[in-house]
């Protein structure tokens, strides 16, 4: 074992918080972002029959989306390391009746499992990682030889608004420096692929995708920055970046929507970057 595979990954703290709105909040978008994680998992090779892995599952959505792709022959195990995510998780499999599909309360980079995997998957995820490439190695050794390791991470670098719409610019902002502040900055563009050859994986295969939008098509996206807001909210307190008063949360949402709607700007929203490959 190297020197490396001894260090002790000492993560910030998830800066969004694990309460019932956050949770619910991670569903919405879930449903928005849908899209591009199922392409991504198609082509990195995501198939019927599969055992997956899904880590930092959250509230489920991306475990019950491979669960979709790989059909009642094959198994999903989530995991996550917050007991509210897991048994939100758990409840939503029932109701589903995904007997396929499992969760499990911690970390699966220091977790043992019975079998390896055909897939370990992940969804904003290594963001929030204090040692990404660290975490990546450690999670390919649940691979079977010729598995694949797929995640999707997030994005800000291209967020703007042209012409300006102030409150949206401003709110970005916020979203941005509170993600850097906490540890956890929302740019992964520039960081995947190093993190992937830093574990001595072979180069991933990438791609990228943008929102752009104006007029009626921005309504989602907006929602997603008042929600993401919200749930930052005590972190931007806490860490000096804006004050409720300043953001004052009830009112958000219809000054965000007057606010692009009277300036005809066509927004340019966050990212979402995939990167996949299959360890030597």
């Amino acid at each position: 074992m190297s020197n490396a595979d001894n260090r002790k990954e000492v993560a910030p703290p998830y800066v969004l918080g694990h309460s019932d709105q956050e949770l619910d909040r991670l569903s919405s978008q879930a449903q928005m972002i849908a899209p591009f994680t199922r392409q991504l998992f198609r082509d990195a090779g995501i198939a019927p029959g599969m055992r997956v892995l899904d880590v930092g599952s959250g509230a489920g959505d991306v475990a019950f989306l491979v669960a979709q792709l790989i059909g009642t022959t094959g198994e999903v195990i989530g995991c996550d390391t917050a007991p509210a995510a897991i048994a939100t998780a758990s409840r939503a499999a029932e109701l589903r009746s995904l007997g396929h599909v499992h969760f499990r309360e911690g970390d699966p980079a220091e977790m043992a499992f019975e079998q390896p995997f055909d897939a370990v998957v992940g969804r904003y995820v290594l963001l929030y990682s204090a040692d990404r490439s660290l975490m990546l190695r450690r999670l390919a050794r649940h691979l079977r030889p010729g598995g694949v390791i797929i995640f999707h991470e997030p994005d800000f670098s291209c967020v703007r608004s042209v012409p300006p719409a102030p409150i949206y610019d401003r709110c970005c902002q916020w979203i941005i420096e509170a993600g850097n502040l906490a540890g956890t900055p929302w740019m992964m563009a520039d960081k995947l692929h190093a993190a992937f050859v830093g574990a001595d994986l072979p180069a991933p295969t990438m791609r990228m995708e943008t929102f752009i939008g104006g007029g009626r098509r921005v309504g989602e996206w907006l929602r997603w920055v008042v929600d993401a807001t919200a749930s930052l909210l005590p972190a931007m307190e806490r860490l000096g970046v804006a004050t409720v008063g300043e953001v004052d949360l009830p009112t958000l949402s219809d000054r965000l929507f007057r606010d692009v709607a009277a300036n005809g700007s066509t927004i340019i929203g966050r990212s979402e970057i995939g990167a996949w490959t299959r360890p030597e």
